[in-house]
């Protein structure tokens, strides 16, 4: 989906810097800047890095809200028949960028919920300071991660609920872009 909104977002004209994580997608579009990132840690630092310098940003990546409290660098031996592991938080990138977004600047953020789905996302598009959030649903069939077709529902700021129905995922993608365009219009006052 990520990649997607990247490519829309370039083929309207506009320069993308595209942070992602280990994929196999290819970027197509030379508007776009690709940073490749393993770890959630060194998505926040290139986010920041690069947040001042854009008019927003999307955040779809579907970072793990925890990781490895300790990272092992060796294969682990099967010593009794239970392995504890304990977690920490990731960095929660998109709660970070909300607060120190400038007025002029758009965030969109991304929910995947399994209950209370509106609900939930509309608190975190509150909570994180967020302009619009998309969020998915793990009960749409077809839709997720492992299809190439998607069906989201946007929110924005007002509680206005837009429902893309099942698509292909570069169609979601210009929903979003232009739920985007809107929203940034609204913001900058050029409506």
């Amino acid at each position: 989906m990520g990649f997607a909104i990247a490519e829309t977002l370039a083929s309207y004209g506009a320069k993308v810097i595209l942070i992602s994580g280990p994929v196999s997608l290819k970027c197509e579009n030379e508007n776009i800047l690709r940073i490749n990132v393993i770890s959630a840690e060194e998505m926040k630092t290139e986010c920041l890095r690069h947040f001042d310098n854009c008019n927003g940003a999307v955040m779809v990546a579907a970072v793990a809200d925890f990781a490895p409290l300790v990272v092992e660098n060796q294969k682990i031996k099967r010593t009794s028949d239970h392995y504890f592991i304990e977690l920490r938080p990731n960095p929660d990138i998109a709660a970070t960028l909300g607060k120190i977004k400038r007025r002029d600047q758009i965030l969109v953020g991304f929910a995947l919920e399994t209950s209370q789905e509106e609900e939930n996302a509309a608190l975190k598009l509150q909570k994180k300071n967020l302009d619009l959030i998309v969020l998915n649903s793990l009960i749409d069939n077809g839709a997720g991660f492992q299809y190439d077709t998607n069906q989201v529902k946007i929110i924005d700021k007002s509680g206005v609920v837009f429902t893309s129905g099942l698509k292909q995922k570069r169609e979601i993608a210009v929903d979003i872009v232009n739920k985007m365009i809107a929203a940034e219009n609204f913001i900058l006052g050029l409506t």
